[in-house]
């Protein structure tokens, strides 16, 4: 059965088989057309195979964009963009200390 969070997907930070610098340019380039024409999945499937991490962290601007935060937050993770994904990761570390607190107080005293 097929899960339905794709958002915890693995991805490893090393390619399988490594390509050449030659292989990345026109690859990113590539992508960076496929992005400018609006295929976007297209394009995060190159730059996540080449490990760009300019054009990652452009999709995740795409992303937080269409409200869609938790895909930016791991593009910014991929692309090592700490400042954009610290931000995420905050926000997400208040909502939990919110749920928690919510648990141990009941609901009515938060």
């Amino acid at each position: 059965m097929e899960s339905d969070n794709k958002h915890f997907i693995k991805v490893t930070e090393n390619a399988l088989t490594p390509l050449s610098s030659e292989q990345k340019v026109v690859l990113n380039r590539r992508g960076n057309q496929l992005f400018n024409e609006g295929f976007i999945n297209e394009a995060q499937r190159i730059f996540v195979t080449t490990g760009y991490s300019d054009g990652l962290t452009r999709v995740g601007d795409y992303y937080i964009a269409h409200d869609n935060t938790l895909e930016a937050l791991r593009m910014y993770c991929l692309a090592k963009n700490k400042r954009k994904s610290d931000p995420i990761i905050d926000s997400l570390v208040r909502l939990i200390r919110v749920l928690i607190d919510t648990e141990t107080k009941g609901v009515e005293n938060v």
